[in-house]
């Protein structure tokens, strides 16, 4: 079997196990938008790399799709709270679930999402219950935190790059650690392997972000799937931002402060001036520097591991690499 071909058969798996599990009934108004929001699809690495981490040690990862599931869960309830906070109209192309029905919906529904994620992980055997619930929890709280940062960052104007890079890890990348460490103890790999796997899920999770930010500034229009340039128009936060405010000076600097501060603008004007700025001051290869960094790091972390199941190896190399290779 190829590696894509593995990671198909396991995804097809999970797909019906997250859409075929009953997450309650009664209310309705309560469950239709769980049922909802887990049927919008997305690419589901998350419970994926529980699955490969799982399969590494030998064993069959179908005996814990309900832990995997348990991880996309819970990063569905978090996009949930975080579409109410952020006011987004839609999620995947489809309307978000407190557009479509109301925002204290939204908030109970995804309150219920999170005691769903902690039934999925009781299955797990007694022995290796409170590891895993307490890593949860870990990763949990710094998920929130992490959100909790991009929120604050909202009203700072300088943003300094240690502390965007420490909320990406929390707000994104720990997630994908977790997802990885716990297939490896479920599995019983060594102490040393999972920790190693929860390293590698981190630094591809941070360098991840850093390739979002830098495709939503510089894909190609064709391939990307939505507009490009809408952290321009918005002025989001991100790590190219960031290091053009820390590098312009002088006239580049007033240029890149006055489109900052306009209200009213017109958006493909701002996009392609602001990106013309990025270009000047070497922010995009700044920034492929940096991810390529992360990428580099995670690496050593997965080469460091004493897997038995080389095909799973591969496969979890190969899906990673087709992530840090994307174009959307």
């Amino acid at each position: 079997m190829t590696e894509k071909s593995l990671a198909h058969a396991l995804l097809t798996k999970l797909e019906h196990h997250i859409t075929s599990h009953s997450y309650g009934k009664s209310p309705s108004e309560l469950y239709e938008p769980i049922t909802y929001i887990m049927s919008l699809g997305g690419k589901r690495i998350r419970p994926l790399l529980s699955l490969l981490a799982y399969g590494l040690y030998g064993k069959n990862p179908e005996e814990i799709l309900s832990q995997a599931a348990a991880v996309e869960v819970f990063h569905n309830f978090t996009l949930m709270h975080d579409d109410i906070m952020d006011q987004a109209p839609l999620r995947r192309g489809k309307a978000t679930v407190h557009e479509k029905w109301n925002a204290n919906i939204g908030i109970l529904s995804g309150d219920v999402m999170l005691v769903r994620a902690y039934d999925l992980l009781l299955g797990t055997d007694p022995k290796l219950l409170p590891e895993v619930i307490r890593l949860f929890n870990k990763t949990a709280a710094e998920v929130c935190e992490g959100q909790q940062f991009d929120m604050n960052f909202e009203a700072y104007h300088t943003v300094h790059e240690n502390e965007y890079l420490n909320m990406i890890r929390l707000k994104t990348a720990v997630l994908l650690g977790f997802a990885l460490q716990l297939g490896a103890i479920l599995a019983g790999a060594k102490k040393g392997d999972a920790e190693k796997l929860y390293e590698f899920g981190v630094n591809i999770g941070v360098g991840f972000q850093l390739k979002d930010d830098l495709l939503d500034v510089f894909a190609d229009q064709a391939k990307f799937g939505k507009q490009v340039g809408g952290d321009i128009i918005s002025n989001k936060k991100t790590f190219l931002l960031i290091k053009a405010l820390e590098l312009a000076k002088g006239k580049d600097a007033e240029e890149l402060n006055r489109w900052l501060s306009l209200k009213e603008f017109d958006k493909v004007e701002k996009v392609a001036a602001v990106r013309t700025l990025y270009e000047k001051l070497g922010i995009k290869s700044l920034t492929e520097a940096k991810m390529n960094s992360y990428f580099e790091a995670g690496f050593v972390q997965l080469e460091g591991i004493q897997y038995t199941n080389r095909e799973y190896y591969q496969a979890l190399y190969s899906i990673t690499q087709d992530l840090i290779h994307r174009e959307k």
